[in-house]
C-alpha cells in the first residue's frame, strides 16, 4: 500500500497552503479520530480557478476540475489537522456542492471530481458516502464548494514516566 504522499506525488500534486477562513471558523476540527473540513473552494494561491454558474458561465468540464481543486485545498486543511497527509487513514464522506444554472442537472458528474482524486490518493481508504448537492450561490461566486469528513490514525497518548 503507497503513502498518500507517494500518491499526490505520482499525480503531479503537492497539497497547497491551507486556504484563510473568509469569516468567523476555522478550516478543519478534529474531534476523536474524525477530521471535518469547512467548505473548501476551488481556489489556487488564493484565486479561485473559475466563478458562476455550472451550467451557464462554467462548463461541466469546468465544474469537475473545480471540485477537484476543492477537494485538494480540502485535503490540505484535513492533512494539516491530522499532522501529515499520511496519517489520513480513511476518507468518511465528501459533500459537493454546486452552484447551478436552474436547469442543471449534472451535479453527481460535477461530484466526480472530487471523488476522483479522493480515490487516487486513497486507493486503499478513499471509498466515501457522498452527497452532490445544487445551491443558488457560493461564497465568491465560486461554482463548487467541498467538505470532507475523514479518519485519522489515532494520536497516542504519552504516559509520563514516575520517577
Amino acid at each position: 500500500m503507497k503513502a498518500p504522499s507517494s500518491q499526490l506525488a505520482d499525480l503531479g500534486l503537492t497539497l497547497p497552503a491551507v486556504a484563510a477562513p473568509l469569516a468567523a471558523y476555522v478550516p478543519a476540527v478534529r474531534v476523536g479520530e474524525l477530521i471535518y473540513s469547512s467548505g473548501q473552494l476551488p481556489s489556487v494561491n488564493g484565486q479561485l480557478v473559475a466563478t458562476g454558474k455550472v451550467g451557464a458561465e462554467v462548463s461541466l468540464d469546468q465544474g469537475v476540475e473545480c471540485a477537484r481543486v476543492a477537494a485538494l485545498n480540502a485535503l490540505a486543511a484535513v492533512a494539516a489537522e491530522a499532522g501529515e497527509i499520511d496519517a489520513i487513514a480513511q476518507v468518511i464522506k465528501a459533500v459537493v456542492f454546486v452552484a447551478s444554472a436552474p436547469d442543471f442537472t449534472g451535479q453527481p458528474q460535477v461530484g466526480n471530481g472530487a471523488s476522483q482524486l479522493l480515490g487516487d490518493v486513497f486507493p486503499d481508504a478513499g471509498g466515501h458516502a457522498r452527497s452532490a448537492v445544487g445551491v443558488a450561490v457560493l461564497p465568491l461566486d465560486a461554482p463548487v464548494e467541498v467538505e470532507l469528513i475523514v479518519r485519522a490514525q489515532a494520536v497516542r497518548r504519552v504516559q509520563p514516566v514516575a520517577m
